[in-house]
Parts: C-alpha cells; sequence; structure tokens
C-alpha cells in the first residue's frame, strides 16, 4: 500500500464499499457525538467524512488532534444509511471507518479558521494566505485560473498563435503608468525597469517576421490598487499579429473569449450566458454619450439621451442658461419608479452631491402626471415633448445631469449604473462583451494647456499621415479599440503605427521632438526603418477575466498571493530594508522620503 494514500479525498464512490483505504488530508471538521466521532477529512479534490467510534483504536487520537492538522487514516469504506446520505458531496454516499491514523502534521491554533466562508480583514488573510488558501472558495478560484489558462493556451495556438517570452529587465518606458525600477550591479548608477507590459518586444517580434505571437505575460506597474486593478503585477494574454486590419484582430481573439467564457460560465452554478459573436462594436464618441464612459456595462438597458436642445429657449432658465452657454444637458430614464416615494429621488440628489457634483435634477410620473422641480420649472407641454423623445412610459421618472460635456457624461454615466442597481435591473446571468472602437488619436491637457496623446501614442491614426497634417488634432480618430464585458475593461489594443514618419509625426503633435522619439523608443523607431509589416494586436487581462468568471468584486481573490491595497506582501514581508552590504554592492545611498 502507498506511504499516504490509495485515494484522493474526493475518489471514493459508492462501488468502493468494502475497500480497505487509506487516505491523506487535512482535519476540516469535527463533530462530536458522544462516543462517535465524525471528521471530514479534506484535500485538495474534495471532503470525505471519516467515522471512529469506542471500539477503533483511531477515536483517542483524532480526538486530540487540533482542526487543519494532516494525517493519514487507514480504514475500511462503508455505505451511508439512506437517511445520512450528503447529495451535496461528491463521496455523500459513503463513509470510512476509520482504523489507524498517522499524525502527519499538528496543527498550532488557527489566526483564522478555515472551515466556513466566514469574511476576516484583509491583513490577516493575506498574512496567513496559506490558510486563506485552503478555504473552498478561494481554492476552487485559483484552479479556476489555472483551468482558464490552460484553455486559453490551447485556443491561441489553435488560432494559429506561437508562444514566446519576452525579457522581464527592460529599459523604462516614458509613456504609461510609473515603473518598477531594478539597480545594476555591474553598471553603476544605471537602472532596469520591469516591463509594464511587453508592447514593444511583441511588435519587434512582428518586425523579426514571425506572423502570430501571444503570451500569458506577467506585467508590473508602480500604481495604485482598486476593485479590478492588483497592486504591482498582474497578468495578461499578450498577443499580436502581421499583416491584419482591426477587423482581423477582432475576428482572431473573439472565439477565444467567447469559448472561455462559454466553457467556464456554469462555474458558479449560474449558467450564465455569453453574448453572441460577432460582439457588438460602439464608437468611443457613442459610448460616452449613451453610457457614460468608455466601458459600458450592457446589461443595463438603461441608456443615456442629450436633451439639450429640449431646454434651449425654454422656460426652465437655469438649464437653459446651462445650454446657451455652450453646455449640456443629459437624461437618464429611471424606468417604473412610479412607486417610489419622493426619498428615492432625493436620496439620489444628495448621492450626486457626496460624489462632488453640483447635484442631480428629476422629473417623476405616474399614470402619465409628471412631478418633482424639473417638471414644475419646465412645464408639462416641455415635459410631455421630452418623455415622448426619450421613449418615457406613464410611469417612468427621468434624471438629468447638466454642465459641461465630460461632467455631465461622467455623472450621467455613475447615475446610470446607480439607478440600475437601486432598481434591479442588471441581469446577473449574462456576460455582454462589446469592443469600443473609432477613439480620438490626441486630447486637449487642460493642466499642461497641450494636445496630448489619449491612448496609446503607438497606435495608427485613421487616415494616416495625410489625417496628420491636414486635420484638426482633436478630430483624428485612431485605430484603437478596448475589449469590455460588463462595465469592466479587459484590454486596450490597437492598428499599430509602423511607419517611421507617421510615427514622428504623431509625437510632433503631442510636442515631442524627432531626437525626442528617436532617444526615447530607440529599439523600435529604429527597426521600423528596416521594414516592418502592418500589425496589430491586444492584451486581455487574465486576472479580470477569472475575476468576472468567479463572480468575485474584488481581483485578489482570484490571485494566489496578492498585495495589500498598498503593495505590500504581508506573507513575505515585501517591500523590506536592503541591507548595507547589498546597497554597497549596487552602488546605493538611501535618502529619506517627504516627511508627512
Amino acid at each position: 500500500m502507498h506511504a499516504y494514500r490509495t485515494h484522493t479525498c474526493a475518489a471514493l464512490r459508492a462501488s468502493d464499499v468494502g475497500q480497505t483505504v487509506r487516505l491523506s488530508g487535512w482535519v476540516h471538521r469535527r463533530r462530536d457525538h458522544g462516543g462517535v466521532l465524525f471528521v471530514d477529512l479534506r484535500d485538495h479534490y474534495g471532503l470525505v467524512q471519516i467515522v471512529a467510534d469506542a471500539d477503533s483504536e483511531a477515536l483517542k487520537l483524532l480526538e486530540t488532534v487540533r482542526a487543519e492538522s494532516v494525517v493519514t487514516i487507514d480504514g475500511l469504506v462503508e455505505a451511508r444509511g439512506p437517511d445520512a446520505k450528503n447529495p451535496n458531496l461528491a463521496t455523500g454516499d459513503i463513509e470510512v471507518r476509520a482504523q489507524a491514523v498517522t499524525v502527519q502534521s499538528a496543527a498550532a491554533e488557527l489566526p483564522m479558521p478555515v472551515a466556513g466562508e466566514a469574511e476576516y480583514p484583509e491583513d490577516i488573510r493575506l498574512k496567513y494566505r496559506y490558510l486563506d488558501l485552503r478555504r473552498e472558495r478561494i481554492h476552487k478560484n485559483i484552479v479556476l485560473r489555472s483551468n482558464v489558462i490552460a484553455s486559453i493556451r490551447q485556443r491561441m495556438i489553435g488560432q494559429g498563435f506561437t508562444e514566446f517570452q519576452t525579457p522581464i529587465l527592460t529599459a523604462s518606458s516614458p509613456e504609461g503608468a510609473r515603473d518598477y525600477l531594478v539597480p545594476s550591479r555591474v553598471h553603476p548608477g544605471k537602472f532596469y525597469a520591469l516591463p509594464q507590459a511587453p508592447q514593444m518586444f511583441k511588435q519587434l517580434l512582428m518586425v523579426a517576421g514571425f506572423d502570430r505571437y501571444f503570451q500569458i505575460a506577467p506585467c508590473f506597474r508602480d500604481e495604485d490598487a482598486r476593485a479590478d486593478r492588483s497592486p504591482g503585477e498582474f497578468y495578461q494574454l499578450d498577443f499580436e499579429m502581421s499583416f491584419v486590419t482591426q477587423d482581423d484582430v477582432f475576428a482572431a481573439i473573439e472565439p477565444v473569449l467567447h469559448g472561455i467564457f462559454e466553457e467556464f460560465a456554469d462555474f458558479d452554478g449560474k449558467g450564465r450566458t455569453v453574448s453572441p459573436l460577432p460582439f457588438r462594436r460602439i464608437p468611443y464618441k457613442e459610448s460616452m454619450l449613451k453610457y457614460g464612459n468608455d466601458k459600458p456595462d450592457l446589461r443595463n438597458p438603461i441608456e443615456i439621451s442629450d436633451v439639450s436642445g429640449y431646454f434651449s429657449g425654454s422656460g426652465f432658465g437655469r438649464f437653459a442658461a446651462i445650454v446657451e452657454g455652450g453646455d449640456v444637458v443629459r437624461a437618464i430614464p429611471a424606468p417604473g419608479t412610479a412607486e417610489k416615494s419622493r426619498k428615492f429621488f432625493d436620496d439620489m440628489n444628495s448621492w450626486a452631491q457626496s460624489e462632488g457634483f453640483a447635484g442631480l435634477g428629476y422629473a417623476t410620473r405616474k399614470g402619465g402626471e409628471f412631478g418633482g422641480p424639473i417638471a414644475k420649472n419646465h412645464g408639462d407641454v416641455g415635459m410631455r415633448e421630452l418623455a415622448e423623445a426619450l421613449g418615457l412610459g406613464p410611469d417612468d421618472g427621468v434624471f438629468f445631469a447638466a454642465g459641461k460635456a465630460d461632467q455631465a457624461a461622467k455623472l450621467a454615466g455613475l447615475a446610470r449604473t446607480r439607478v440600475a442597481d437601486q432598481l434591479g435591473l442588471i441581469d446577473q446571468k449574462r456576460f455582454e462583451f462589446c469592443w469600443i472602437v473609432d477613439f480620438p488619436m490626441f486630447e486637449w491637457h487642460e493642466e499642461e494647456e497641450k494636445i496630448n496623446f489619449s491612448h496609446n501614442p503607438f497606435s495608427m491614426p485613421q487616415g494616416e499621415l495625410q489625417a496628420l497634417e491636414t486635420k484638426d488634432p482633436l478630430d483624428i480618430l485612431a485605430y484603437q479599440y478596448d475589449i469590455v464585458c460588463n462595465g469592466i475593461e479587459l484590454s486596450s489594443g490597437a492598428i499599430r503605427n509602423h511607419k517611421p514618419e507617421i510615427m514622428y509625426k504623431a509625437f510632433e503633435i503631442a510636442g515631442y521632438s524627432q531626437a525626442e522619439v528617436d532617444t526615447n523608443f530607440p529599439g523600435m523607431i529604429g527597426a521600423f526603418k528596416f521594414g516592418a509589416p502592418p500589425h496589430g494586436g491586444s492584451a486581455p487581462g487574465i486576472d479580470r477575466i477569472v475575476m468576472l468568471l468567479a463572480d468575485e468584486p474584488n481581483i485578489r481573490e482570484v490571485i494566489v498571493f496578492p498585495m495589500t491595497q498598498k503593495a505590500e506582501d504581508l506573507l513575505m514581508n515585501a517591500p523590506a530594508p536592503a541591507t548595507p552590504k547589498q546597497l554597497r554592492e549596487l552602488n546605493i545611498r538611501v535618502v529619506d522620503g517627504p516627511k508627512a
């Protein structure tokens, strides 16, 4: 017999009754029924019930071991009685009557229990992450992550992509987020940077003549954490293709994403549906108007409308002045709110103010009759015209966001989400994908008072060099695109600017000289001068994909060893001071930071 196990804890079935088996695992739970002890034994694969009674030598030992001790148990597989079967357990038809027990490793008193799903503070969970990972939900999430990555690899290879690994120690880039720097011992005073993404390397692979590249790529950015972004590091499905248009990129990656989400849609037992192929394409300008942002949750049926024209010259002086001053009014329908009290609408206004906005106007409607401050000021005739244009029903209210276009869009987008949440309008059993396309190439930066790149500086402008030379920069669109699912941006991508003359001109518009481009991006601009194919790609985030499939609100729940919100690893005590010897070897002196 094997030293530790003949079966895993999830393997035994009714057909094994009568067998003598050996199992190893962790003591998950104990239940003492007065002379009969029931122990749930757990391993990576699942649970099995162990029984020990007064006739068994195993009882005395099992009574003394703490939860999470590691034990090996020899025993006889027995059938459970009809009333004792557990249909929720794969091994629920049987139990193992313990005959002998060996304690492989005794557990100390636990800082947090493993059995159950009680919530514990982040610092406790991350300091003892190895215990947290034993909990059923988190354990399942990490196995899901592994299975998702394995499936992605198979699907990408099936689409004709070849996997390559790009460097981890590289050069710092002046574009994008803040770098993590690594000092060089052999080149004193010089630093490597950990890659924010393999962007330049994957483009250079296309210049090198490889046709379709992919990688499950680690990326490093020194930026703050949030619910859908881990501080420090993350992984993405990085890919690039040669001789492709935007449509070709979409056609290659859509089946991969659609297939992954269909394969794992029932992971949590909800049996969610996935939006059909091809995914919907929404121009950036339309998305900002209808949804108030560039990552819309299409499960939300509410659409925002620009109603500025209905208030120009109207009797409602406040909105009329806003519109005539060049600003906008956006309307957010609130369907089926006739039975909502005024408090519902007033609370929405208070919420908007708490978010830093001046407020959120509203009009109520019940049985076709209007009420509320906006209706009172705008008048019945004006409100009926507005309601007809918006397609409002006789019991649908409406909120209004007014002001500068960008601020009104932001408030309207946030209000759209909040109204749908409050009214239960978001279908939790769907994965809704879309592409956001036609991003502006440039934007005006108010603080710097200059034109900047709005998205990715290495994207091909629509219209290429002619557009850069003849159009207002703020009117130029780029071949840039984002893939969005349920309001979460999975990745940005683009058809790349592979022509040096177009790149120089694009950077010139953003305030960079040719010499600065040559200095900041020498590898890429130099390579493009030796024949570069048209190419493009994207990089959907692995962590975000798994977070969506696992239906987790926070990305740390699908990462094996995540950092805290402050980018600290409490388990390994990182970051930590370097020793004087290490600093001397690196020719580094540590200076005190600015005082708080």
